[in-house]
């Protein structure tokens, strides 16, 4: 690289290469530009990945596709290339890669490199701190390669192993936000961010779902979350106002539907966001239960050899509903909701109705 504009050319694209679609397509096609190569590669192993599976980025003529089915099949596991004992940063041509004379990689050049346009070459290793190990490598058809094109590459190392890095960083963050999010999805919970003013900010996958789907909560077309009922509507934004205006107030939980079931809870948020859009006031996560109250009865009658009259009630009492209150629900004395707990909580081996709970919410029916 000659001056910081001709490297700002290359490295801008290599920083921003992690958030494009393919990964790197502007930083390679650059450097294959600026090296005259024929063909540049990027190859690695993000963790988690099986030994024989690698991303492999390029820009060029890739190998033809009998060469490189070739090389899958039957060449692969006798590639010759010292690819972890090259010294990290270091840029090697061919001679340096491969001892010509040796059957064995004299057969690798004849049978890949050669039909791939690979005459001569150059590649470079680099490791980012928690071990993953990337490839850069560029060929010609024709011509080798300059001192300066070495230059190039080589300059480049440092750069490249700390978008690496990122890289690495974040597919880590990925993965562990989408196990996260799928757990929360099996057990049926989404969220939403709001304004002070009740307006909809953010939603993830769930969220947004219900706000399209649901006839419980909408947003409306002035972006303000809005529910069925006026009733229920007026209450989530005397809790949305008084949670933005004393951050210090306890959580707000409403019940937004009973069968099928939906339930929210409204509390404060004190994390500030660094993106363009508004900071949140309120974060509300919303439950719901994909199965109608019946289905669940089916459920708590299977798990725990319970009649239906008793499935009904303890389905009525694991959603918070006192036995008072329950019995009123279910069209039932308040003495034979009594009679009928007691039968529950000795079949379920409950001492109450605390224990009924966390009973049925550890049980597999969370994430059926």
């Amino acid at each position: 690289m000659n001056t910081m504009r001709d490297d700002s050319d290359i490295l801008a694209p290599l920083l921003d290469g992690i958030f494009e679609e393919p990964l790197w397509a502007t930083f390679l096609d650059r450097l294959r530009r600026r090296t005259r190569a024929d063909y540049v590669a990027l190859t690695f192993r993000p963790p988690g990945m099986p030994l024989n599976a690698v991303i492999h980025l390029y820009a060029g003529e890739p190998s033809p596709p009998p060469v490189s089915q070739h090389y899958h099949n039957h060449l692969y596991e006798r590639d010759p290339l010292p690819y972890y004992q090259l010294r990290e940063g270091r840029v090697y041509a061919l001679h340096e890669l491969l001892r010509f004379g040796e059957p064995e990689h004299d057969t690798f050049y004849r049978e890949l490199l050669i039909p791939s346009g690979m005459i001569t070459m150059r590649m470079m290793r680099v490791m980012e701190p928690s071990g993953v190990n990337a490839w850069l490598t560029l060929s010609r058809k024709k011509g080798d390669f300059k001192p300066s094109d070495g230059a190039s590459i080589g300059a480049i190392a440092p750069y490249l192993r700390g978008a690496l890095r990122t890289f690495v960083a974040l597919e880590r963050e990925r993965f562990n936000a989408s196990v996260a999010a799928e757990a929360i999805r099996r057990l049926d919970f989404g969220w939403l961010t709001l304004s002070s003013s009740g307006h909809v900010l953010d939603a993830d996958a769930h969220g947004t779902h219900l706000l399209a789907h649901s006839n419980i909560l909408r947003r409306s077309a002035t972006g303000q979350l809005s529910a069925r009922s006026k009733q229920l509507e007026r209450k989530i934004a005397a809790a949305v106002r008084a949670l933005a205006a004393d951050p210090s107030t306890r959580p707000r939980a409403i019940v937004l539907s009973r069968d099928p079931w939906l339930d929210m809870l409204l509390i404060p948020t004190h994390k500030r966001s660094i993106s363009a859009k508004p900071d949140p006031a309120v974060i509300a996560y919303i439950h719901g239960d994909r199965w109608s109250s019946a289905d669940r009865c089916e459920q708590l009658a299977e798990l725990f050899g319970l009649l239906p009259s008793e499935s009904r009630l303890a389905l009525a009492l694991t959603r918070g509903m006192t036995i008072a209150e329950a019995a009123c629900e279910l069209g039932l004395t308040v003495e034979t909701a009594r009679n009928y707990s007691k039968k529950i909580y000795a079949k379920t081996g409950a001492r109450g109705q605390p224990d009924l709970v966390r009973f049925v919410l550890r049980s597999v029916l969370t994430i059926a």
